[in-house]
């Protein structure tokens, strides 16, 4: 029987020739992260355990992000609790303030994510680097700290759902509109511990940072991870990403694919030709609408930024809408580059300029608002766009708050407008 991508990873870092969905493996890691919220408990766990050294200095990741730059004195001492064992064991990878970022858009910047890897998080959106053909996806703490003292971690292999989408995008609809579609159609239980596979010409057309958004969201739709084959676009990301360490991906090109006779659970194909920008209504990511039929809802604020949608380009498409505009005087606009070199690169392209001429603040790199920790908390009955990941209730504030989804071009639009907004009702 022939194999799935997701099975031929995992089977090369079982050592095996090839595993069965449901089968329970331990398998080789390649790289594991914490942040300031799951890493102290890991780290606390490591140490209880008396392990003196982590498997690989090399091979953790410690991403100060959430809460950070610190909001309290609580916050404070999370991120303490990294810094002091990132030091006591001379983390490689431990990024403090000034050069860090959202996690899930630093480590493939930074070279640390690439085609056929194996990467575990204590964050549930690690599934986001399966947008470079590698197997990724959140784990609790505990499991972080068993992965910092072996370099192993236990699965069960999961069955695969095979997603393609064909016809043309619509102008001003990207990835972000592509996952909220698919979670819409299948619910937030859809996936539920399975492979989100993405294929079809219209993902073949997508740019690397719409790759990222959508595997981003696989959680949202319960899967175990979401993953894309590797192309030509993968291969010219990790090169600038990695530089010369790129090469040693090459032979990894020739087996990262799924075979024409693997076998999935489920298998949907959709023409994306007439679907406009999808908006998340409150409160789940499948309560999903096109943005035409929800112009009648006003808002209080809007969010630009995240770890699905605060890359260069969204910034870019969000300065395409604004140039020229005000943000509506009733609705606070609050930019996030999601991390250092994107705010320095925006800040070189012109981009902040737009974004404070308009009105907007630009915040340093963090997950704040988000999740609901600092930089855009939400008040009793307000309503905020953001082109976050997640509006369950109370996620950025309130539990009588209310939380839209959408694209940066819906974001941008909308906060000029005070309402939710079809980009090309103000460009």
């Amino acid at each position: 029987m022939r194999q799935t991508i997701t099975e031929k990873i995992l089977a090369r870092h079982y050592a095996k020739k090839r595993v069965e969905p449901g089968e329970f493996i331990n398998a080789k890691v390649d790289l594991c992260l914490g942040n300031d919220i799951t890493a102290p408990l890991a780290i606390s766990e490591f140490e209880k355990a008396g392990i003196a050294d982590p498997w690989d200095k090399n091979r953790i990741a410690l991403v100060p992000d959430h809460f950070t730059p610190n909001k309290d004195a609580m916050s404070a001492r999370q991120c303490k609790v990294l810094q002091v064992f990132a030091k006591k064991h001379c983390i490689r990878h431990y990024f403090e303030q000034g050069r860090v970022g959202v996690e899930h858009a630093l480590l493939p910047e930074a070279g640390l994510t690439g085609p056929g890897d194996l990467i575990i998080g204590a964050d549930s959106h690690t599934c986001t680097y399966g947008a470079l053909g590698a197997f990724s996806t959140g784990v609790g703490s505990t499991d972080l700290a068993s992965v910092m003292a072996t370099g192993r971690c236990w699965f069960k292999v999961p069955q695969s759902m095979k997603f393609i989408y064909k016809g043309r995008m619509q102008k001003w609809s990207g990835g972000k509109d592509i996952i909220l579609f698919t979670i819409g159609k299948i619910g937030v239980d859809g996936a539920n511990y399975k492979a989100m596979e993405f294929t079809g010409p219209v993902i073949r057309g997508l740019s690397m940072d719409d790759r990222f958004s959508m595997c981003n969201m696989a959680i949202e739709a319960g899967g175990k991870n979401g993953i894309i084959a590797p192309d030509e676009k993968t291969r010219a990301y990790i090169k600038q990403a990695m530089g010369r360490r790129y090469l040693s991906y090459a032979a990894r090109w020739s087996y990262l694919f799924s075979d024409k006779e693997a076998c999935y659970s489920d298998s949907y194909e959709w023409d994306m030709s007439a679907v406009e920008p999808q908006v998340a209504c409150p409160h789940l990511p499948s309560n999903v609408k096109g943005v035409s039929a929800l112009k009648k809802v006003s808002i209080d604020q809007s969010v630009i930024g995240s770890c699905t949608n605060g890359r260069i380009s969204d910034l870019r498409i969000a300065a395409r809408i604004l140039k020229g505009k005000k943000v509506n005087s009733r609705v606070r606009l609050i930019v996030i580059p999601a991390t250092q070199n994107i705010y320095k690169q925006a800040l070189e392209e012109g981009l902040l300029e737009v974004f404070t001429k308009s009105g907007a603040v630009v915040e340093t790199p963090t997950c704040g608002p988000c999740l609901g920790g600092h930089a855009g908390i939400l008040a009793e009955g307000e309503v905020a766009i953001a082109t976050t990941n997640r509006n369950f209730v109370g996620r950025m504030g309130s539990p009588k708050s209310f939380v839209y989804l959408a694209n940066p071009a819906v974001a941008a639009a909308s906060a000029v407008k005070a309402r939710i907004t079809h980009p090309a009702e103000v460009v």
